[in-house]
């Protein structure tokens, strides 16, 4: 049998928010394919937006054959409305499912979204649904039920916010899934507990609009912001006097005044930082990418002000990228010229005495010697989709699969949202 190597979901509506599920699903281990579900939310120009689970319809379409012809992949799971389109949309991270919640039931799954709050949601499912339950789009009660379980939106301290700013991001704790961190267009980042519902701080993090956030792998306590002031900073919970700044897009050779913005001392307009990204498995290392550049910048820790390397090879601006997370995880960016492409960075980080970061904020570990930026211009995959890749979102390692139509490989997937379309690929 001839292994399936893309999968397709058509929604109803254009699709930006999207994740996929870290871990099967609570007393499904027998249903595997549980592990190919979508958290997506839809994009459009109105209050009528909505969130959807989707999942595969059954394992069979993972070994190809006439069956997997008369069906759709994927189908929706449930799907509820949204209001503002959701700017992200993520799953609980892996760990919550060992996780001590003081209020969420152990057979349940959380998902969050941000847009004009961050909201919290609940997903749950039957322990066993038919296999026939699958097959073309399922009853609305089919067993599977979201709920929102909270709406987080504090006060703001800039002036002119009385209620909360619309949230561009957030970043879910891994070591603790009940941190959570918003990013927001009034200049601020708020740490949250989702699991009181309560918000831990607000600080005033850049001198414009914050796009991104992301904590640092295995901390709880620090976490680095991208914005529109074309900075990358990181914060520490236990030391908030003041912050450092990583990196900072170069100004303009001929600047005209800033105007008028939230802080006196703004630095004249730069390229904003859109996103930030740590490699899981060497968190010395990050990926941003400029408003509207075609290129992605690799960031070190260790020997902060520029980039170590720099990876040019898409031909139009890049909307998206994010890291897998096997060992030595590949980092996947896609953009406006219809790319994905997969780039290994492993060669060129892993030093032989590479030495985790030690000290009391995790930030002062001693720099590297210092090194000419690379550029690399060679990605190790690429595909080409039928329209601009507004997003992207790895699975985890899946496990192989035994059906009666064959065993399916073990490995990664990777889904690309185009228009109406996610396409899921096999890496």
């Amino acid at each position: 049998m001839t292994q399936t190597t893309v999968l397709q979901f058509e929604a109803p509506w254009p699709v930006y928010a999207m994740d996929w599920c870290k871990t099967p699903a609570p007393g499904q281990q027998i249903r595997p394919r549980s592990s190919f579900r979508l958290g997506v939310g839809s994009l459009t120009e109105d209050f009528n937006n909505h969130i959807a689970i989707v999942g595969l319809q059954d394992e069979r379409v993972l070994v190809e054959d006439d069956y997997a012809d008369n069906y759709s992949d994927f189908v929706t799971l449930v799907e509820l409305q949204h209001g503002y389109p959701a700017t992200s949309l993520q799953w609980q991270p892996a760990g919550a499912t060992s996780f001590h919640w003081a209020q969420k039931a152990g057979t349940s799954e959380l998902l969050a979204t941000t847009g004009d709050a961050l909201r919290v949601f609940e997903y749950t499912s039957d322990n066993s649904p038919s296999v026939s339950s699958y097959v073309g789009r399922p009853p609305s009660n089919n067993g599977h039920r979201l709920a929102v379980r909270a709406a987080l939106s504090g006060q703001s301290k800039v002036q002119n916010h009385s209620t909360g700013a619309p949230l561009t991001n957030f970043s879910w704790n891994e070591k603790s899934p009940n941190l959570v961190v918003t990013s927001s267009i009034d200049t601020t980042c708020t740490v949250w507990n989702i699991d009181t519902s309560t918000a831990i701080t607000q600080l005033i993090a850049h001198d414009r609009e914050v796009y991104d956030v992301a904590w640092l792998p295995g901390s709880t306590d620090i976490f680095v912001s991208v914005g529109a002031d074309g900075s990358l900073r990181a914060f520490d919970l236990r030391s908030l006097e003041h912050s450092t700044i990583l990196y900072e897009t170069p100004a303009p050779k001929a600047t005209a005044p800033p105007p008028a913005s939230p802080s006196s001392s703004a630095r004249p307009l730069t390229s904003p930082l859109l996103r930030i990204a740590f490699n899981p498995s060497d968190s010395n290392y990050m990926a941003t990418f400029h408003q509207d550049g075609s290129d992605i910048q690799i960031l070190d820790m260790r020997s902060p002000g520029q980039p170590v390397m720099e990876l040019r090879a898409h031909r139009a601006p890049i909307n998206a990228l994010s890291w897998g997370s096997s060992d030595t995880p590949l980092l996947a960016t896609a953009g406006d010229d219809s790319q994905l492409l997969l780039w290994d960075l492993a060669p060129l980080t892993s030093l032989p005495a590479a030495s985790p970061r030690h000290g009391a904020t995790g930030l002062s570990a001693s720099p590297r010697p210092d090194v000419k930026k690379k550029v690399l211009n060679d990605p190790v995959m690429a595909y080409t989709g039928p329209a601009e890749i507004v997003n992207l979102a790895w699975s985890p390692p899946i496990g192989a699969m035994t059906m009666n139509t064959g065993h399916s490989t073990p490995g990664e997937w990777i889904a690309v949202a185009m228009g109406k379309t996610v396409k899921a690929l096999k890496v």
